[in-house]
């Protein structure tokens, strides 16, 4: 099976890799990275009609390699990713935190969200379920430090915002880049973390019908 994964953050791509050596090392696995896509929404401030087009053409281009599934790993994009799901039906075309959202709301009716990119926080809320409540947070200067190199103070701006989040039943992390956070995050808490890369590359192997 060749799985076309699609990328917005440069940080995005070692943990769904790190997934899938885990849990589906079988799998052949094409990275497409376009870091203008992340810096033009951060820019704008809002997804249009042409951010829809620019995702089209990354599923068309994934599309005609021959992949089987496609994968999404920017979580701040749910309505271009949808467009390319429909152009591509019955391809399986998953957004990245569709599984990860699953997953929380069968563990909790409030769910805190935590995030270091903005406009995550901006359009991510929308997909869960109305029966449940979602508790955004973000982790201002996380990113940033990430980009220049210090993943210490990434990972300490991450934890110390997570405390905000101890009344909620479940803390979902909605972006592939902060996974590796999830084990700092329950012990700030005390609460559950569900990631993004592990659900994902589950669910993928369910709708190939892959064998674990």
């Amino acid at each position: 099976m060749r799985i076309a994964l699609i990328h917005a953050l440069k940080h995005s791509i070692a943990p769904i890799e790190a997934a899938f050596a885990k849990a589906w090392p079988e799998a052949r696995l094409m990275n497409l990275l376009d870091d203008s896509l992340s810096a033009d929404l951060a820019r704008d401030g809002a997804l249009n009609d042409a951010m829809t087009e620019r995702f089209l053409a990354l599923g068309d281009y994934a599309a005609a390699t021959g992949a089987n599934a496609i994968l999404f790993t920017c979580s701040a994009f749910g309505p271009c990713i949808e467009a390319v799901a429909r152009a591509h039906a019955p391809m399986p075309v998953l957004k990245p935190n569709e599984a990860m959202i699953e997953q929380a709301v069968m563990m909790g009716k409030r769910i805190g969200l935590l995030a270091t990119f903005p406009p995550t926080l901006a359009s991510m809320p929308s997909e869960f379920p109305a029966s449940v409540q979602v508790v955004p947070r973000l982790a201002e200067g996380a990113l940033a430090a990430l980009d220049r190199g210090d993943r210490a103070e990434h990972d300490r701006l991450i934890a110390e915002a997570s405390r905000d989040l101890c009344d909620c039943d479940v803390v979902a992390l909605a972006q592939f880049s902060i996974a590796a956070i999830a084990p700092l995050v329950s012990q700030a808490t005390g609460r559950p973390v569900v990631t993004t890369p592990d659900s994902a590359v589950e669910k993928l192997m369910k709708l190939l019908g892959a064998n674990a």
